[in-house]
This record gives structure tokens, C-alpha cells and sequence, in this order.
């Protein structure tokens, strides 16, 4: 029951009760050397900012990091949250890392602001951007990788970094058609959207110089262990950080709670089961016959592998048991 596709790694970098950033960064290296050695492809961290439980706010410089102590696998931002920034710091950070690490780099872009209005404010950003800018944004940032603006980007002017556009609406699978880009999918926390996102994806796909045919990679939760009944305890802190984010009380991930699901209020548990439709939680057995069903259902061309776990060797070993799925 091996997968035909490729899967990756998206760490959130996740802070736990008990721990520390110091601890989740050392956590970080130990899983992305763990998953260059599986055979996973790519290796990538997300923009949060204002985030007790998320310590990857300085994407660019984690990416480095995970980079330098792999060999392989590509690193990369799943992503960098483009009003944020400007499009020229941006490629001058990708080009830097592009060129020491070249052919390792992946560059992905989203619209979110990746926190609250209060800390958006404090990056210095227009809380009132036309949505309208973001796609103006990820051309001119292109245009410096190409050199096509008169403003040179050094780093970056001729850097070879492919450039995602991720999305959890239509508004990034139109985008991504019309541009000829890999989209990545955020189902693994608003699946939504996810079917008729992927099918415009696929309708409005013009080639282009960057890619010839339209490729989708999704999100996917996986929580794997030596039994379902494990690998439900292991998920729930997982459910415990997701309830409480939508519920507006963000904080580190909690620890393990037996029966999670079933103390819950029908409006939080309508909130878990949702995201549950793109998720894998049980014995390998278990995991392997969901990802295959979700691959078939969605025709996704990689998967995006995310398990938030509190204890880490735990995490490590739910990877492990997917890696063994991967058709070598």
C-alpha cells in the first residue's frame, strides 16, 4: 500500500506546554533530519506572528537553519505572508538562500496576514491592502528573480527559487492558473473550499515558463502510532490548539487528553469535524487506507505531511511510519 506521490513535511515550529521556542527549534532540526534521511521531498515552515505555539515567525532565518543541517531535502516557506513584506526584501532573503543552497529553496506566497490585527499593525502593515495588490505583489517579486525591474535584487536577480502560491479560497487557485504556478492547498486547516479550489486550479491552468501542467500539493493531518486508540490520544492536543485558536484563546499546545472529541459542545465539535475530513489518525493500517481515499478523492499531486504532537518522539515516530509508505 506504498504512496505513488510525493510527500513533505510542514512544521510549525510548535511550541509546547512545559517547553520552549529554544526547544521547538532544536525540535525542528532533529525532525528535518530525520525526514531529508525517510525520503520525504521537501521540508517546509510557515509565517505566524503573535503565536505562543507557532515559533516561526522568522521564516526566512529558520529556513536557513533547517538547510544547513540537511543535505537533500528541499526547504522552504508554506509560506511567507507577502503583505508583510516587501516583494525586494523578499527575493533579496531567497536569493540569499537560494545561492547557499542552490536547488534546496522553495518559495511559498500567501495573502493572510498570519496573525491578529493588533500584531499586524505592529509589522507595519496596511490593514486595509486591496486584496487586489497581492497578485501585482508576487509579479514584481518575480520580476526581480528574472530581472526584469530596474531595481536589482543582489541576491536574487537570476535565482532559480520556484515560487507556490498558497491559498484556502478560489482567490490563490485563480491566481496560481493564471500564472503558471504550483498551488499548495491549506486543507489541512480550511478544506472548504478544497474541491472546487483544486478543479478551477485544473480548468484555468495556463502553461508557462515555470511549469507545464497543473500541480497541487495539499495539506494532510496525519497522527500515526502502534494503535488507533494511541494515535487518538496523541491527536487530541492537536484538537485541543485548534479549538482554542478558533474559539480566540491561542497558546502553546496543550498536552494529551483522553476523549477530547466527546467533551466537547456541539459548536467546537462541528469546528473539529471539519477539519477531520483531511485528516489521518490511527495505526499505520489506519493511516494508509485514509491517504490513499484522500489521494483518490482529490487526485492531489504531493502531500503535505503536518502532525503537531507534544511529546516529540512521538511526532518523530508518526513520520517515521508515513515515510514507510513512501514508493521508493
Amino acid at each position: 500500500m506504498n504512496i505513488n506521490i510525493p510527500l513533505s513535511v510542514l512544521d510549525l515550529a510548535p511550541v509546547v506546554e512545559g517547553g520552549s521556542v529554544a526547544d521547538s527549534f532544536a525540535c525542528t532540526v532533529d525532525l528535518a533530519r530525520h525526514a531529508d534521511y525517510w525520503g520525504y521531498q521537501r521540508y517546509w515552515l510557515a509565517e505566524h506572528h503573535g503565536m505562543a505555539g507557532i515559533a516561526s515567525a522568522a521564516t526566512a532565518v529558520l529556513i536557513g537553519h533547517v538547510a544547513g543541517v540537511t543535505s537533500r531535502i528541499r526547504v522552504g516557506a508554506g509560506g511567507i505572508m507577502l503583505p508583510n513584506h516587501s516583494p525586494l526584501m523578499v527575493a533579496e532573503q531567497f536569493g540569499t538562500l537560494d545561492a547557499l543552497y542552490p536547488g534546496r529553496i522553495d518559495l511559498g506566497l500567501g495573502r493572510a496576514p498570519g496573525s491578529d490585527q493588533a500584531t499586524a499593525r505592529a509589522l507595519r502593515r496596511a490593514l486595509d491592502t486591496d486584496p487586489e495588490q497581492f497578485p501585482q505583489d508576487v509579479m514584481e517579486l518575480m520580476d526581480y528573480f528574472q530581472g526584469n525591474n530596474p531595481i536589482r535584487a543582489t541576491p536574487g536577480e537570476g535565482c532559480q527559487v520556484p515560487v507556490w502560491i498558497l491559498g484556502s479560497s478560489l482567490f490563490g487557485a485563480q491566481l496560481a492558473a493564471a500564472l503558471g504556478l504550483p498551488y499548495s492547498f491549506a486543507s489541512h486547516f480550511a478544506p472548504a473550499q478544497m474541491m472546487d479550489a483544486i478543479r478551477l486550479y485544473r480548468q484555468q491552468f495556463r502553461p508557462s515558463e515555470f511549469l507545464a501542467k497543473p500541480y497541487v500539493m495539499l495539506g494532510f493531518n496525519v497522527f500515526a502510532a502502534n494503535t488507533n486508540e494511541e494515535a487518538q490520544l496523541l491527536a487530541s492536543s492537536w484538537q485541543q490548539s485548534f479549538v482554542n485558536l478558533r474559539s480566540g484563546r491561542p497558546g502553546k499546545l496543550p498536552r494529551p487528553v483522553a476523549n477530547y472529541p466527546g467533551s466537547l459542545p456541539p459548536p467546537a465539535k462541528n469546528l473539529l469535524d471539519h477539519i477531520l475530513s483531511c485528516a489521518a489518525i490511527g495505526s499505520p493500517d489506519t493511516v494508509a487506507a485514509h491517504m490513499h481515499a484522500f489521494i483518490a478523492r482529490t487526485g492531489a499531486d504531493e502531500l503535505m505531511i503536518t502532525c503537531n504532537m507534544h511529546d516529540h518522539a512521538a511526532r518523530l515516530y508518526s513520520y517515521q511510519i508515513v515515510a514507510g509508505l513512501i514508493n521508493r
